[in-house]
């Protein structure tokens, strides 16, 4: 009993419930889930997406990822120079060949009913969940990705 509680507990905590039909922005859904589950080694200290590409293997030991804590700085990730890179890190492996998860999915929350739930509030605030690169994205899936701030 005292291990349901605490998974019920665990859950509250990593994942806000979305109604179905509600809009999620990044204000009021996407910025808190950065803010429990990410921004350790994704903070303001840390590069940019420009700055970590051109030294990866050294902001990876240091446990710095490139900066999440702006809608701005998230949305090279997501729609931006390196489109689709975020969402190529937090998908469950669904959407691949292999059924290999992106490097970040474990990331999400502690539990797996906590990482599903986060999940698919990223993916309805994205609305396009593609695991394409930039180059690969037409404008139509470019535009079809929502991503709204506010």
């Amino acid at each position: 009993m005292g291990r349901i509680l605490l998974a019920a507990f665990a859950l509250l905590l990593t994942a806000v419930p979305v109604l179905a039909g509600e809009t999620v922005t990044y204000e009021k859904d996407i910025k808190g889930i950065i803010a429990r589950q990410c921004i350790l080694c994704h903070d303001a200290k840390s590069p940019t997406m420009e700055e970590f590409g051109r030294d990866k293997e050294a902001f990876t030991k240091k446990m710095k990822g490139p900066r999440l804590d702006t809608y701005e700085s998230l949305m090279v990730m997501v729609k931006g120079s390196d489109a689709g890179a975020l969402m190529r890190r937090l998908d469950d492996g669904k959407n691949t060949k292999d059924g290999k998860h992106g490097n970040m999915y474990l990331f999400l929350a502690i539990t797996d009913a906590g990482r599903t739930a986060n999940l698919e509030i990223f993916k309805k605030w994205v609305g396009n969940w593609t695991l394409k690169r930039r180059k690969e994205l037409s404008r139509k899936e470019l535009e079809g990705i929502k991503a709204l701030e506010k």
